[in-house]
């Protein structure tokens, strides 16, 4: 719901558009990005962290900052992507460093509420 929304939020200000999207006379986002792609790799960083220290887990989530900087970069060459010039894949690498943190953050709040 968070991407959604920051895709929403992004599309709007013309920040960014998805030139080739499911649902396109809909959706001016990505639906099958937001709705498939984003929650299968959510799941995964929730299952790994739960395996990983503190540490290990601040470098995983820097390392998937790099790279959803790298892979937007790669999707706006095939043309999935047009950013306008006032943006800044750096965005991405501390927005997805940002997002994931904030999920973790929730998760773990979650399962220590269950405990009690």
């Amino acid at each position: 719901m968070i991407g959604t929304c920051l895709d929403a939020f992004f599309v709007a200000k013309q920040m960014y558009s998805f030139p080739v999207r499911p649902f396109s006379s809909i959706f001016s986002i990505n639906i099958g990005f937001t709705l498939f792609v984003l929650p299968i790799l959510t799941t995964i960083f929730i299952q790994i962290s739960k395996t990983l220290s503190a540490v290990s887990r601040i470098l995983f989530i820097i390392s998937i900052g790099i790279c959803a900087s790298i892979f937007e970069q790669v999707a706006e060459s095939f043309g999935l992507f047009i950013h306008s010039l006032d943006w800044n894949h750096t965005y991405s690498l501390f927005g997805y460093m940002i997002f994931f943190s904030f999920i973790w953050k929730v998760y773990h709040f979650m399962i220590n509420k269950k405990e009690y």
